[in-house]
């Protein structure tokens, strides 16, 4: 009996697994007030992280001294449509020795600059691949499709976009996004699938948001065996670089404490002893902050030429 390949990757998750160092991990970099302090965490001996992304086409000293790989990121889209500047920076990190094999392009143009989104139209997004990250192909680097929300509305999205493109957009892999439980997680993975099978699968933001720490650990655990058994999940990246109390996907999703001790979840993923250290949520604090959303929105437009 044939199968639906959106039952797939499910199925194979339940198959065991035993883990293993994974050279596929990368690390979503959020910078912060600690950042200066939390960077050695990152890049400590022993670490399997190989690549990372800013969601701006800015390195990181400490993290390119640890020779990982950066993938630049076009977060939004100018409405001047001369605008080349992420083309132009790009081109000058390669001019200078930085290894660039991989652009990521528009963070979740499906939503809305409130929940992190880049909300750019499709038409712009379009026109803005075709001047921006299409050239950057015959410098041979391989381009990744917008980054979706993991919502109906995000496949919507995409199919206008490449419709609008009428033929000028050529991505390489997709990156997803996902903030639920694992079985959600698996199932939207293999409708990506499904949908665009010939390209390879990136996950770039992932975490099981607001959840208790058993869970949270348990979610890592699944997740990153998942991913290392599938051959076309060829990235894949954490979302939880920053201290627990300033966390928009709550304390526990998070790979450092309050204080800027590794987690379990941080020390599993980059390969190292866990430590039991347990993070906490900022004090008094009722709800989860938006901080981290915010510094994205605030890197992107300070760093853009039509912000501040």
């Amino acid at each position: 009996m044939l199968l639906p390949l959106a039952l797939l990757p499910l199925l194979a998750a339940l198959q065991p697994a035993v883990a293993t160092a994974s050279s596929k991990r990368g690390l979503v970099y959020v910078s912060s007030p600690d950042s200066k302090h939390d960077d050695d965490t990152w890049t400590q001996p022993g670490s399997d992280l190989t690549w990372y992304y800013t969601y701006n086409a800015q390195t990181v000293p400490a993290l390119a001294r640890a020779k990982m790989q950066f993938v630049p990121m076009l977060w939004g889209a100018s409405s001047n449509a001369k605008d080349t500047t992420f083309l132009k920076d790009v081109r000058a990190l390669m001019k200078d020795g930085t290894n660039i094999s991989y652009v990521l392009s528009f963070n979740e143009p499906d939503g809305t600059i409130a929940t992190g989104g880049s909300n750019v139209p499709v038409d712009l997004a379009a026109s803005t691949w075709i001047q921006q990250l299409e050239p950057l192909r015959k410098d041979g680097v391989k381009l990744g499709a917008p980054a979706m929300t993991g919502s109906p509305q995000g496949f919507r999205w995409l199919e206008n976009f490449f419709k609008a493109c009428n033929g000028g957009c050529h991505a390489d892999f997709i990156p997803i996004h996902w903030y639920g439980n694992f079985e959600g997680l698996a199932s939207h993975i293999g409708e990506v699938r499904n949908a665009y099978p010939n390209m390879t699968i990136w996950v770039t933001e992932y975490a099981l948001a607001h959840a208790n720490l058993k869970d949270s650990q348990a979610f890592y655990k699944t997740s990153a065996e998942y991913f290392d058994r599938i051959d076309y999940i060829t990235h894949y990246s954490y979302f939880g670089s920053f201290r627990s109390s300033v966390s928009n996907v709550g304390p526990n999703a998070a790979m450092l404490t309050q204080d800027g001790m590794i987690t379990d979840i941080g020390a599993w993923y980059l390969n190292v002893p866990a430590q039991g250290n347990v993070p906490k949520g900022a004090a008094g604090r009722s709800r989860p902050s938006y901080t981290v959303a915010l510094l994205m929105v605030f890197v992107f437009f300070i760093s853009s030429p039509w912000g501040v």
